[in-house]
């Protein structure tokens, strides 16, 4: 409708006319949902990693954060599908104690022996614990990555390629500069 032919202050009346890749949203048809995980109060995506004693990435998964950590640690195990033979000792934080994930290390990882180091009920704020350190320090090294820092990808598939991404540049980085 031309200017002239309304009044001045009447707007255009287009604005029931959206094009059809508006009613989908903004983040595209295909998108992994994300989760709540209302103990740690986070909204997104959780990464289960395991790494060796020097704290570089040996397997990883991403999954919605509604899922417990014992669950995603169990569904981390199964799918190594027996590419670390060599592995006997594993250390777990507080959060996959419990039967559930015991019984699925056991069941998966005959040879491994799980051990669940847990956090002392007198100390108070930040108290570095043995072993737990080594992953805490793995997480904060892949975390300077500008991509891992936030959730920015609407797929898990390409989380964990950004995640391995910068497991290989951590890695690299160690190869080179050995001091």
């Amino acid at each position: 409708m031309p200017r002239a032919g309304r009044a001045r202050g009447q707007p255009n009346r287009r604005d029931n006319r959206q094009p059809k890749r508006q009613s989908r949203g903004k983040r595209g048809a295909s998108i992994d949902p994300h989760g709540y995980d209302s103990g740690k109060k986070i909204k997104g995506k959780k990464r289960h990693i395991l790494v060796d004693t020097q704290g570089l990435l040996l397997h990883a998964i991403v999954h919605a954060a509604d899922i417990q950590d014992r669950d995603g640690g169990a569904l981390l195990l199964a799918t190594l599908f027996g590419r670390f033979p060599f592995l006997l000792k594993l250390y777990a934080d507080g959060g996959y104690q419990g039967p559930e994930f015991q019984h699925a290390v056991g069941k998966i990882l005959r040879q491994v022996n799980l051990e669940i180091v847990k956090r002392s009920d007198r100390a108070k704020g930040f108290v570095v614990l043995p072993k737990r350190w080594v992953v805490e320090r793995t997480l904060a090294w892949l975390n300077r990555c500008r991509r891992l820092a936030k959730d920015w990808e609407n797929l898990n598939r390409k989380a964990l390629a950004f995640l391995r991404l910068a497991s290989i540049r951590l890695m690299l980085r160690k190869l080179c500069n050995p001091a």
